[in-house]
């Protein structure tokens, strides 16, 4: 049985290998590569379209339950590397 989990920017499900986990640590939106991380995870689908989207509606605020908005430079800078490979 595959795992699936919901996108929180486009909402589509998909299977958990296509996703990217994103965790919050000290205000700062993080890449959990291999979905170890401790605390609360949101998933996104590792695409500017997708990440864009999920800032501009302050998804993994909500989905992190997080209060304020978290910074999401680091993120966006691993995706971009990612979408560079």
């Amino acid at each position: 049985m595959v795992a699936v989990r919901t996108c929180v920017a486009c909402r589509s499900r998909g299977a958990r290998t296509e996703l990217l986990r994103v965790v919050l640590h000290d205000g700062r939106l993080l890449a959990d590569d291999r979905a170890v991380l401790p605390g609360r995870g949101a998933w996104v689908h590792p695409t500017a379209r997708c990440l864009d989207q999920a800032v501009t509606r302050g998804a993994f605020a909500r989905a992190l339950r997080a209060s304020g908005r978290p910074d999401a430079g680091p993120l966006e800078n691993r995706l971009k590397t990612l979408m560079d490979n």
